[in-house]
C-alpha cells in the first residue's frame, strides 16, 4: 500500500483507496445565550450523509433576517464546518450581517467526486424550503433574501449552486439575491501566466493534485466543474444571475482565477459584478486568522453587500 497523494497535515490518499484526514482544532455548536451568537448542528440528508451547522445572532429582533448559505473550502477533499476557523468566522459574520447562516458539510472527494459536492450543496436549499416552518433557528429566515458564499472550493460550489437554482426556476424554494465567492478555486488545462512561472510550481502541483482527486476519473481540468468557461449554460441564466462580489487576496496563488471569474461573468452580461482585493493577504486568511483586522474588514464588506442587495 503506497502513498499516492498528500497534503501535509491534512490529507493522505493510499493506493488501495484508503483516505486519511487530519483535522485541525474543531469547535462544538453552542446554545449558550451569553455569547453573541448561538449555533446548532442539523442533518440535511441522513442517507448520504449531508449535515450542516446553523448560526443565529443572539437576540435577533423579530423582523425577517436574510439567510446566508456557506460552503467550506478544502479542494473538495478536506474541510468541515466544525473546524474552529470556520465556526468563529461564520458566527461573527452572522452578528455583523444580522443574518442566519447555514454552513454545509457536503461529501468529500476522492470517495465522492464532482459533481457530488455541487449536488449535495444544492440540496441544502431544498432542505431550507422543507424546514423553514419547523426549525426554530429559521423562525425569522427570509427565503426571498438568500445569499451564497464559500471559500476556495466552496467559492466554486457557490457559483454552481447559483446556476442550478436559476435553472430550477420556480422549483427552487429560495430566491438567491447575491453570490460572494471568497478566493474561488477554478482551473483549466490552459495555464495562467502565474501558473507558468517557476515560483508557482509547488502551488500548481498541489492544485493539480486536488483536481486529480476531485474531478471525475475520465476527465481533465476542462471539466465544467473546474473550468467555468466549459459549462454549457443558456444565455438566460446569465441574464437572471444575481449580484456577485468576488473576494480575492493579493498574496493568493488563486487570485488570477478569481479575477478571471469576475471578468467572465461581466462578459456574459451579469448585471452586477465586483472584485474586491485584500492586498497583503494569503489564501483563506479568514479561516486561519478569524480574529484579524483583514477578516473583520471582509465580514464588513460581505455585510454591506448583503444589505445593499436586500434593499433592491
Amino acid at each position: 500500500m503506497s502513498l499516492i497523494a498528500e497534503a501535509p497535515e491534512f490529507l493522505q490518499v493510499f493506493s488501495d483507496g484508503t483516505v486519511k484526514r487530519f483535522n485541525p482544532e474543531t469547535s462544538p455548536p453552542s446554545l449558550d445565550s451569553s455569547n453573541k451568537y448561538i449555533s446548532k448542528d442539523i442533518i440535511i440528508n441522513p442517507s448520504k450523509p449531508i449535515t450542516g451547522r446553523l448560526f443565529l445572532p443572539n437576540n435577533p429582533n423579530k423582523k425577517l433576517l436574510p439567510l446566508l448559505v456557506y460552503f467550506h473550502g478544502g479542494g473538495f477533499c478536506i474541510g468541515s464546518t466544525t473546524w474552529l476557523g470556520y465556526h468563529s468566522f461564520l458566527g461573527e459574520l452572522s452578528v455583523a450581517s444580522h443574518s442566519i447562516i447555514l454552513s454545509v458539510d457536503y461529501r468529500l472527494a476522492p470517495e465522492y467526486r464532482l459533481p457530488i459536492a455541487h449536488e449535495d450543496c444544492y440540496s441544502s436549499l431544498e432542505w431550507l424550503g422543507e424546514n423553514v416552518k419547523v426549525e426554530p433557528f429559521l423562525e425569522h429566515a427570509d427565503l426571498n433574501n438568500v445569499f451564497l458564499s464559500g471559500d476556495s472550493a466552496g467559492g466554486n460550489i457557490s457559483h454552481h449552486v447559483a446556476v442550478k437554482a436559476i435553472q430550477k426556476n420556480e422549483l427552487c424554494p429560495v430566491k438567491i439575491k447575491g453570490v460572494m465567492p471568497i478566493h474561488p478555486y477554478f482551473g483549466s488545462e490552459k495555464r495562467t501566466e502565474k501558473e507558468n512561472g517557476e515560483e508557482g510550481s509547488e502551488d500548481v502541483r498541489m492544485n493539480d493534485m486536488f483536481w486529480r482527486l476531485s474531478i471525475p476519473e475520465d476527465s481533465n481540468r476542462d471539466y465544467f466543474g473546474c473550468n467555468f468557461e466549459k459549462h454549457e449554460v443558456s444565455e438566460s441564466v446569465w441574464l437572471k444571475f444575481p449580484a456577485v462580489e468576488v473576494y480575492v487576496a493579493g498574496e493568493d496563488f488563486l487570485k488570477e482565477r478569481g479575477v478571471m471569474y469576475g471578468e467572465f461573468l461581466k462578459k456574459k452580461g451579469v448585471k452586477e459584478v465586483k472584485v474586491d482585493e485584500a492586498k497583503d493577504e494569503k489564501h483563506v486568511f479568514h479561516v486561519f486568522y478569524p480574529e484579524s483586522d483583514a477578516t473583520r474588514l471582509l465580514q464588513n464588506q460581505m455585510s454591506q453587500f448583503m444589505k445593499r442587495c436586500c434593499e433592491h
